[in-house]
């Protein structure tokens, strides 16, 4: 079975995905087509990656995801398709993957598809479908193009660790609100562990009163009440029980989150 997913800042208003879709059914009549988001904020690469980083990895061996976020194509921004994790990845040298993937051991591939009509505003229709097409056929991934070492890094935000004679200090912020306004941080479970072994912390961010418990679910707080957690990618979450934490809390997109570890 094929399966194909997307990625896409299009939303539901306009032809965009219905067109993308239609012809994906018309050159692979067996495939399912999966929407992992289709409601990235315009041309948000960042919020794109930090999804499809949070899904693929739950898809079996030999799906393909198309990137329709930013996709047109450029001499410093080619259209590529990258396998990793025995998956594929079709879509735009924008430094997208490697938000996803890091420094992980991957294949790529420049493509070199030729469109059936000179409009190059439709890329993930013109273009991305047919290579989807070319795997799901079973030809030779390399086959799609021009192999390349690397793609485009993009710089992100990494957390920052300070530290005096008393205190060791982890600076992180928030990367991603859920649908439910659950704020997301960029601190991670293994780098929080690797600094917190057991002593005394506190998390602070905004004007809201230092936490100083890591809770295992929303409901060990009453409802209401701020929480804080590792979410089910292994990142530090501020939430509400039942509430909306980012209204209530005023937090967005690049607010700063620190955690003091007395030592």
């Amino acid at each position: 079975m094929a399966i194909v997913t997307l990625t896409t800042d299009w939303g539901l208003k306009d032809h965009y995905l219905a067109s993308v879709k239609g012809s994906l059914l018309k050159a692979i009549p067996s495939v399912t087509i999966i929407d992992i988001s289709n409601e990235v904020d315009v041309f948000d690469t960042y919020q794109a990656s930090f999804i499809l980083k949070s899904a693929y990895k739950n898809f079996p061996d030999n799906t393909i995801h198309i990137i329709g976020v930013n996709s047109d194509a450029s001499v410093d921004q080619p259209h590529i398709a990258v396998k990793c994790c025995k998956q594929y990845f079709i879509g735009a040298d924008n430094g997208i993957f490697s938000m996803i993937f890091g420094n992980k051991v991957t294949e790529v591939v420049e493509l070199e598809i030729i469109q059936d009509n000179d409009k190059y505003t439709f890329s993930s229709k013109d273009v991305f479908i047919k290579a989807a097409k070319h795997i799901i056929d079973g030809n030779d991934f390399k086959l799609l193009g021009n192999t390349r070492d690397s793609f485009r890094q993009s710089m992100t935000f990494a957390p920052v660790i300070e530290m005096d004679n008393n205190t060791i200090t982890i600076i992180g912020k928030i990367i991603y609100v859920d649908r439910y306004e659950n704020a997301i941080t960029n601190i991670s479970e293994e780098l929080f562990n690797e600094y917190a072994k057991n002593r005394r912390f506190k998390i602070n961010f905004q004007s809201a009163d230092d936490i100083t418990e890591i809770s295992k679910s929303y409901l060990d707080v009453p409802a209401g009440e701020i929480c804080v957690l590792f979410d089910s990618n292994n990142l530090l979450e501020i939430s509400m029980n039942q509430g909306n934490a980012k209204s209530l809390l005023s937090l967005s997109v690049d607010t700063r989150v620190r955690i003091n570890i007395i030592k």
